[in-house]
């Protein structure tokens, strides 16, 4: 007690003295600067922006689901909500397709603040720095690359200190070439910093790692027709020099919820949604929310989802898609199980399979008609949702699904590694060979080499049955559509208009349909009749042409076709091959 009143006495001694010079200068303690923000803040600016990538305009549901219409193997059952979309004739007036402009810019702005405080010399940084810069840059790439491909020319800002002032927010449009310029570089420098998926252990699982960003960046180089440089980073990737991956041997594994099957040896980067029974009440879909209770859930089982089943109904498979499948048996003389996993149909050769014949636990019958949209049918979407997986027998609708979106699989990795192979070096074995491997997991025959003379013809199997099989109803068509040109030339235009053809019919959704027929048949549609040429982008919104001065349209807003860019490029569309001959 006594040494704590000399204490206290000296203090005040001191206060005193101090008090009769100049004011004493205090820190606030809730004024963090450059000096005193340390490793554990950026850690929650970090959490801050993953917090933004499952947010309703990025990927919970707009931001997913627009892009997923953009693909020509699916089509809008509720002939409402994403309509314009996928009729690829969205005007600048339009809703909802600014939020993804709003989602991926909120998550550019934690970027760009995290980058500030990460220093440019990356040699100095300690290895928990390392990690967090890598995740920052990884996720600003993320955002441009996003950005880039659904608004060509987004305005590129990356530097936090321009916010000071209206002129650094109110940027101008960047081109196209500079935002991948960008998405490349950040992409590029993420993968020196981040760890693979084995060193990282617990700590990677749901974090970007050093081959997520090795996929993204070859992704984005694939965008550019930089074949040569891509096949160089997959091939790197299949070695493992980014870590282990594998495909599972169940392809279902990519589309359950739970720990046993969620960022597992497949995946290189998924979103994470929190699993069934284990969200909270409230659905958060804005940024501006900020609920302690919210579900952390997708909207995307609900968009998918049958209205017998309480979904929203509003988007199908095509029949195309479902054709596709049907056309070629397993080894064994069985349906592809893809196709299970895919498409919500009843097949007899689903008897014994999996969870068999049933829509959320409610067997389907030969005699079931189960559709998606209950006025306009279709073919329930079964991926990314509940279907299948026995867990219950109707949904909630909202962010309530808790299957984790799985935005990059190693099955990419080898059929873009193929691409560029043939690309590259046209047919050969090695192409062949990374196809196989994809195929095989699905009980498929081998493809032979002798059957592909042309790169031509390996690329429409890629293109058009590989990569559909595989990826059929997921994110990422609308951005291969895109960088294959496939709204610049005639015969791929048709190609896109038999593949977008569909029947509103409740009960003849599954027979084949031919673009040839829509005016005949009445319950035949084609969304890509409508397509204004240079929609295969979304308009960039008049509300923040009208924000910004400085912020121009794009091709959408103008109607004005890319052929020029591609040629100019010296890019070119691969002819349309009949694969039967």
């Amino acid at each position: 007690m006594k040494l704590y009143n000399i204490s206290l006495a000296m203090l005040l001694g001191i206060s005193t003295l101090t008090s009769c010079s100049d004011k004493l200068n205090v820190e606030n303690p809730n004024e963090q600067t450059t000096a005193n923000f340390g490793v554990d803040e950026l850690e929650e600016n970090v959490v801050a922006a993953y917090n933004h990538i499952r947010m309703e305009g990025s990927y919970a549901r707009v931001g997913y689901m627009i892009d997923v219409t953009r693909g020509d193997e699916v089509w809008n059952s509720s002939q409402v909500w994403y309509m314009p979309f996928d009729d690829y004739n969205l005007p600048e007036d339009g809703d909802i397709g600014w939020w993804i402009w709003r989602e991926w810019y909120y998550t550019i702005n934690v970027c760009n603040f995290g980058l500030s405080k990460c220093g440019d010399d990356d040699t100095v940084l300690s290895e928990s720095m390392k990690r967090i810069k890598g995740q920052f840059l990884f996720l600003r790439g993320l955002a441009y690359y996003n950005l880039a491909g659904y608004f060509q020319n987004p305005p590129l800002i990356t530097d936090y200190s321009t916010y000071s002032t209206l002129d650094g927010l109110y940027a101008k449009n960047s081109s196209y070439d500079e935002v991948l310029d960008q998405v490349e570089k950040d992409l590029a420098e993420a993968m020196t910093l981040l760890p693979s998926r084995d060193a990282g252990g617990e700590w990677a699982k749901g974090r970007a790692t050093c081959g997520a960003a090795a996929g993204y960046y070859a992704r984005a180089l694939m965008q550019r027709h930089k074949y040569s440089e891509a096949l160089t980073v997959l091939k790197d990737i299949i070695n493992k020099k980014y870590g282990t991956y594998k495909l599972m041997a169940n392809y279902g594994d990519n589309f359950r919820e739970g720990s046993q099957y969620e960022n597992n040896d497949e995946s290189l980067f998924e979103i994470q949604f929190l699993d069934y029974g284990s969200q909270g009440t409230d659905d958060e879909w804005t940024p501006v929310n900020t609920s302690k209770n919210a579900t952390q859930g997708s909207a995307v089982e609900s968009n998918f989802c049958p209205g017998v089943y309480g979904g929203w109904a509003d988007l199908s498979a095509s029949p195309w898609l479902y054709n596709l499948f049907k056309a070629e048996r397993t080894t064994a003389g069985k349906l592809d199980p893809r196709l299970y996993w895919t498409i919500g149909t009843y097949e007899a050769d689903w008897e014994g399979f999996e969870y068999g014949n049933v829509g959320y636990t409610v067997p389907m019958t030969a005699t079931d008609t189960i559709m998606t949209n209950n006025t306009n049918g279709g073919l329930p979407i079964a991926k990314n949702t509940n279907m299948r997986t026995g867990l219950y027998s109707s949904v909630a609708t909202g962010l309530h699904d808790g299957i984790n979106l799985r935005m990059m699989r190693y099955s990419d990795v080898l059929l873009r590694a193929a691409e560029c192979e043939n690309e590259v070096n046209g047919p050969t074995q090695q192409a062949i060979d990374w196809i196989n491997q994809v195929r095989e997991r699905a009980n498929l025959a081998d493809l032979n080499l002798t059957d592909f003379d042309t790169k031509d013809k390996l690329f429409e199997q890629i293109a058009n049955v590989e990569r559909p099989k595989e990826f059929g109803c997921e994110f990422g068509r609308g951005f291969d559509l895109i960088r294959w040109g496939f709204f610049l030339t005639s015969d791929r235009q048709q190609q896109l208009k038999e593949h977008e053809t569909f029947r509103r019919s409740l009960h003849r959704a599954k027979d084949p349909v031919s673009y040839a027929q829509v005016g005949i048949d009445s319950e035949l549609k084609c969304s890509f009749d409508t397509y204004v040429q240079g929609h295969e982008f979304i308009p960039i919104v008049q509300t923040l042409m009208n924000s910004n001065p400085n912020l121009v349209g794009n091709s959408a807003n103008n109607s004005e076709s890319n052929k020029s860019y591609f040629e100019q490029k010296g890019w070119t569309v691969h002819p349309v091959v009949d694969l039967s001959k």
